[in-house]
């Protein structure tokens, strides 16, 4: 890749570290978007004893890109996000896709085709991943920070898309009781 077409894409993509999610930190402050992929990324690596015959490569190639398209239209919580606000983040992520030189585009194209078609053991794992990450950073968060609506959001966010995994589903569950035992006491 040629050095200016990286730098101008590490700069377009710079947002992610400046864009905030619905997310709070334990300390009370924003997440950012960034923040969400890193830790993410660091979930999906930690998963490899667990899911040997999955490409853990691709899924953390999955977790690193994924939100690529909020560098421009920003964070939009999923239970807020509309039809519309899906489509602008595609054209989003595929504007930022085309700032790349092959193969790199091509291949996070496929990635994201991939991602979105929730068919293989890697889709599927970045997909409960990703949901239990939000849950974890809502446990961690102060309770203040939740809207009424996250109550019982954080209880039952991501069960539907662990459930093709025995250790995902026992993951999910962990959350939730933590979930729980958040909310009885008002954390």
């Amino acid at each position: 890749m040629k050095q200016r077409k990286l730098i101008e894409f590490l700069n377009v993509i710079e947002k992610l570290k400046c864009n905030t999610r619905h997310s709070w930190t334990s300390t009370g402050r924003r997440e950012s978007v960034a923040e969400h992929s890193w830790r993410l990324s660091v979930m999906a690596l930690l998963m490899r004893d667990e899911f040997p015959d999955t490409d853990i490569e691709k899924v953390l190639k999955m977790c690193l890109i994924h939100d690529f398209g909020e560098a421009i239209t920003g964070d939009i919580p999923s239970f807020y996000k509309t039809e519309s606000d899906e489509k602008n983040e595609e054209t989003a992520t595929s504007k930022l896709l085309s700032m790349l030189p092959e193969p790199y585009s091509a291949e996070f194209k496929s990635l994201f085709e991939e991602m979105a078609e929730l068919k293989t053991p890697e889709a599927k794992l970045f997909k409960a991943l990703d949901n239990m990450e939000a849950v974890i950073s809502h446990n961690e968060a102060p309770i203040s920070t939740w809207l009424p609506l996250e109550y019982e959001e954080n209880l039952r966010y991501g069960a539907e898309s662990a459930a093709f995994s025995e250790y995902l589903r026992v993951l999910r569950e962990e959350l939730r009781r933590d979930s729980a035992e958040k909310i009885r006491k008002g954390l």
